[in-house]
C-alpha cells in the first residue's frame, strides 16, 4: 500500500518554489479629515513607577448604563383598594379559623359531657342494682333517738 522507502540524495529531490503574486493597490480617494471637538476634556492621570519613571495617560471612565424608563405612578385609590382586599382576605381567613376552633371546642365539650354522663350513670346503676344483703354497721336516727347496733351471732 505504501511505497517502500528508498534513499535519494539531496540533489535528486525536486524543489518547488512558490512566489506570491502582488495585487495591484486599490485606488481610493482619501477621506477628508473633519476635526471633532470632544464634549468634555478628559482627565489626564500620571503614575510614578518604582524605578522613577512617570507614565501619563487618559483615565478611562466606565460606561454608564442606560437610565431605566420611569415607572408610571400608581394612584392612591388603587393602593387603597389593593390593601383593603388584602385586609378583607386576612379577616375572612381569621374568621374561618375562628369558626373551626369554635366547632372543635363544641365537639370536645359535648364529648366530655357524654363521658361524665356515662361514668356517673354507671356509678348510679351499680349503686341501685347492688345486692341488698346484710349490711353491717350502726344505724343512728337522731330525730327519733333510735340506735341500732350490730348483732353478732357466734
Amino acid at each position: 500500500m505504501y511505497p517502500e522507502h528508498t534513499r535519494h540524495t539531496s540533489a535528486e529531490r525536486a524543489v518547488e518554489v512558490h512566489r506570491p503574486t502582488p495585487l495591484p493597490p486599490a485606488v481610493m480617494a482619501p477621506a477628508p479629515l473633519v476635526p471633532v471637538q470632544p464634549g468634555a476634556v478628559p482627565s489626564v492621570a500620571s503614575i510614578l513607577l518604582p524605578d522613577g519613571r512617570v507614565v501619563t495617560g487618559y483615565a478611562i471612565n466606565p460606561a454608564q448604563p442606560e437610565p431605566l424608563a420611569a415607572k408610571p405612578a400608581v394612584s392612591r385609590a388603587a393602593v387603597n383598594v389593593a390593601l383593603g382586599g388584602v385586609g378583607f382576605l386576612a379577616v375572612c381567613g381569621g374568621l374561618l379559623l375562628l369558626t373551626t376552633f369554635i366547632t372543635a371546642l363544641t365537639a370536645l365539650i359535648t364529648q366530655l359531657i357524654m363521658l361524665a354522663a356515662v361514668v356517673f350513670g354507671g356509678w348510679i346503676a351499680v349503686q341501685i342494682f347492688k345486692p341488698h344483703g346484710h349490711r353491717g354497721g350502726t344505724t343512728v336516727n337522731i330525730r327519733k333517738a333510735i340506735f341500732k347496733r350490730n348483732h353478732f351471732h357466734g
